[in-house]
């Protein structure tokens, strides 16, 4: 029987992917209050595998909806717009409460710290070692990944193919500094009220890098497989957005945390 659509939205099918989400996410969480008190992993392997195989196939069938079934209409594309550009205005105001705890400690700090900022006691980064040369690195993803807009605006399909793969491994360059920045950092997340605000405002920023970098990975892949054309990509639209607000969030980051902070 043919069904007839009088209706711009999409309707989606019935679809398993939530219920084993909610139970990769579930066991995930459980797993690691496991490892936390026996010092057991494999619950928490279990949780990421199904997790993991959730996102593929979810994805896979958002994809296929998208691209070859042609459920994506104007109005649907509209409502994922707005979807992402809300999206990012919570992250906003979530890293907008880091800076706050930041800025309340560095501007008035108590004498249980010696009453000066850095902490007594606490060796700060080098902002023009490390620090200095993550930003030049996301500056240059963010023109990367502007290029390759504009190349698949013009539908050049090379250039977005070298300008993605370049966005992608600046973003996996990010990642390995900021770890062995980490790895080399002289205080700690225990060490005081400025090892807990930097290690929570960088780290959720890394985490945000990581998933960002996911993100564009799998566009790079769809633009392979001929997912995107000039008129349809919001896939990829998305993830600059997202890759966009990276890059700014980084830069009040170092301006405030690595620079003005130090």
């Amino acid at each position: 029987m043919m069904m007839n659509h009088n209706h711009p939205f999409h309707l989606v099918d019935y679809s398993p992917w939530p219920l084993t989400g909610a139970i990769g996410v579930m066991t995930m969480v459980t797993g690691m209050v496991k490892w936390f008190h026996n010092y057991n992993i494999n619950l928490l392997i279990i949780g990421y595998i199904i997790v993991i195989l959730t996102m593929y196939q979810w994805w896979r069938d958002i994809c296929r909806e998208g691209t070859y079934q042609g459920k994506h209409t104007i109005l649907v594309s509209k409502g994922l717009r707005w979807g992402m550009i809300l999206f990012i205005i919570s992250e906003i105001f979530f890293f907008i409460s880091f800076f706050w705890a930041f800025f309340h400690k560095s501007l008035s700090p108590n004498i249980e710290i010696g009453a000066m900022w850095p902490p007594m006691n606490i060796i700060a980064f080098n902002p023009f070692q490390i620090p200095l040369l993550n930003t030049i690195i996301l500056i240059t993803s963010g023109i990367t990944v502007t290029w390759a807009h504009h190349a698949l605006m013009e539908n050049n399909f090379s250039q977005v193919s070298q300008s993605l793969f370049i966005t992608v491994i600046l973003g996996i360059y990010f990642t390995i500094l900021q770890a062995y920045e980490y790895i080399e950092a002289p205080f700690s997340i225990a060490d005081s009220i400025y090892g807990s605000t930097f290690f929570m405002a960088t780290g959720f920023h890394g985490l945000q890098v990581i998933i960002g970098t996911i993100f564009l990975t799998i566009c790079f892949i769809r633009h392979l497989n001929n997912h995107f054309s000039m008129n349809h990509h919001f896939g990829f639209e998305a993830a600059a957005w997202y890759w966009h607000f990276v890059d700014v969030v980084w830069l009040f980051l170092y301006i405030s945390i690595y620079w003005w902070g130090n």
